[in-house]
């Protein structure tokens, strides 16, 4: 079997979980006022605060570090009443954009208030625009303190591609970042998802990361390919 005959090599998937920590937070002007109110705990101006950024912003990112310090009770936003009888403080990831179980969520946000415990939600859209039609729901919702976290701004997208590079061990010349930085989505998501095409991509071919293969892998993304050949 010659080389053009030969199957490639596929590198195995050994998993890189990115961290959460407080540590690995990197924080610029788009994320500043929620990396602010999250370090604030417990010292909160409202009981509930709500995070509230477009996919990929940092929100779980986020939440996970207040839960690690609050030693927070995750709710489902799909199971609320869950957190019926319990003391707090809670979270609850990803609300708004499906059902919400306006009863269970009012009550839960009364019990916050009462027992000066703490809420926090995050949600990829305004809580003006939840499905919310229950008055008294929507009047503790105009309460709660609500920070927009934006899209990652140069800084943050870069810091976030040095990062998940350096959570696989690898060095990456400056000029791939930069390339990166100016061609991708900016979402913390798309940066995830490209870093990891570019570990298999220069595995598989036993290469470095350089910035052939980052715009082979930007075009193979852009164009919904599986895969691609430079």
């Amino acid at each position: 079997m010659n080389d053009t005959t030969k199957p490639r090599q596929l590198p195995l998937d050994l998993g890189h979980e990115p961290g959460y920590s407080r540590d690995d937070l990197i924080v610029s002007g788009t994320n500043m006022a929620a990396v602010d109110i999250v370090d604030r705990w417990p010292n909160w101006i409202s009981p509930v605060v709500i995070l509230a950024g477009p996919t990929g912003s940092g929100k779980t990112h986020l939440a996970a570090v207040w839960k690690a310090e609050s030693n927070a009770m995750v709710i489902d936003a799909r199971n609320i009443a869950a957190a019926a009888g319990q003391t707090g403080p809670f979270l609850i990831d990803d609300i708004g954009t499906g059902p919400i179980d306006e009863s269970a969520l009012f009550h839960l946000i009364n019990n916050v208030r009462q027992s000066g415990s703490s809420l926090l939600m995050t949600s990829r859209i305004w809580p003006a625009n939840w499905p919310v039609t229950l008055p008294d729901l929507a009047s503790r919702l105009k309460a709660a303190t609500t920070v927009e976290i934006g899209e990652p701004d140069d800084l943050l997208l870069s810091g976030v591609l040095y990062k998940l590079f350096a959570d696989r061990q690898i060095a990456v010349d400056p000029n791939v970042i930069g390339f990166l930085v100016s061609h991708i989505e900016r979402s913390l998501s798309t940066a995830n998802r490209v870093v990891e095409r570019l570990d298999r991509a220069a595995l598989e071919k036993k290469s470095k990361i350089t910035r052939a293969l980052a715009a082979g892998v930007v075009t193979a993304l852009d164009e919904g390919q599986a895969a691609f050949d430079l």
